[in-house]
């Protein structure tokens, strides 16, 4: 900065101030306001109003998504969450949310990269729910049920303590009001940061299925993408009818666990629904649109044959 001298002979700073420059008065001046209003405008326009198809790569309008269950013109079915299972299953989207009990949240004090807490912390902000699973009880097809969902975005929908709860829990409801019980699995296996506590849910959830099966009440699973792990070694895979989504990946070990294993390349579409249907695996494989209205037919029908043996027993 330039110095001037005073009357002591000291210099003195310049003022920085420089002569404000005319506002402009021509044509752009004027519609500036407008432009800005309307970059304004688009700025409150959702982000994600548009889903890229993970198949084809081609844009599809989310309303349009929505609408179609975020079923893909493809036929990909989408990921979905726990709310939007329960409004997609139980007529109107009614139900009745059953609160799974609370467990411990950290129990071995886990530390890998980061602290569990910080981990479960995070998911929670994320999902907007304690872990990833969620019970309602309503009507499917004016057929009352308990339905109990995993959300694969809470930290994979691992198998914890929490979700082995949470079926537990929803057995046990099953068994208080006399309804049959559908799980929507999702899972990559068991949760790691739980150790051996994670892997006994696995022989708690087997004995609660044995609960509904002394209720004689059905229990109908529903095997979504992916469902893996040791929830396909246990409640995944005990049910009296198994339908799945188009597309899911089930299994226990994933493919490429297995192909390095073996050695050799897997068969197109390996541990798909589609193929494990072929192999006998899975009973039907049922487009999400249909869901409700195969629940209610199966349902109807395993649940008559529960209302006739009570027959037979009250008469006898």
């Amino acid at each position: 900065m330039a110095a001037a001298e005073d009357l002591s002979g000291k210099p003195q700073p310049v003022s920085a101030e420089r002569t404000p420059k005319p506002k402009s008065s021509g044509w752009l001046a004027r519609i500036a306001p407008g432009v800005r209003n309307l970059v304004a405008r688009r700025a409150d326009t959702p982000e994600n109003l548009w889903v890229k198809d993970p198949d084809t790569g081609d844009m599809i309008y989310r309303p349009d998504l929505e609408a179609a269950l975020w079923v893909t013109p493809a036929g990909r079915h989408m990921r979905i969450g726990t709310e939007l299972r329960f409004r997609y299953t139980f007529d109107g989207g009614q139900f009745e949310a059953i609160k799974p009990p609370a467990v411990v949240d950290d129990p071995l004090g886990f530390v890998d990269q980061k602290p569990y807490t910080e981990r479960l912390a995070a998911s929670r902000k994320a999902n907007g729910s304690q872990d990833a699973v969620a019970i309602g009880y309503g009507r499917i097809r004016d057929i009352p049920a308990v339905v109990f969902v995993q959300d694969f975005a809470f930290m994979g929908g691992s198998l914890g303590m929490a979700a082995g709860e949470g079926f537990i829990c929803a057995a046990e409801t099953a068994v208080k009001r006399g309804a049959p019980l559908v799980a929507f699995t999702a899972a990559g296996g068991a949760r790691m940061q739980e150790g051996a506590l994670s892997l006994m849910q696995m022989a708690r959830t087997t004995l609660a299925i044995q609960d509904l099966k002394r209720a004689r009440l059905p229990y109908i699973v529903v095997l979504t993408d992916p469902t893996t792990g040791g929830v396909t070694a246990s409640y995944a895979m005990l049910g009296d009818v198994h339908l799945a989504e188009p597309g899911a990946l089930i299994g226990f070990a994933g493919p490429r666990v297995i192909e390095q294993t073996i050695r050799e390349t897997l068969p197109p579409g390996f541990q798909r629904s589609e193929y494990l249907l072929e192999k006998g695996m899975v009973d039907r494989v049922v487009p999400r649109p249909e869901l409700p209205e195969t629940l209610s037919q199966i349902l109807g029908v395993l649940m008559m044959g529960r209302e006739l043996q009570r027959g037979r027993l009250q008469t006898a």
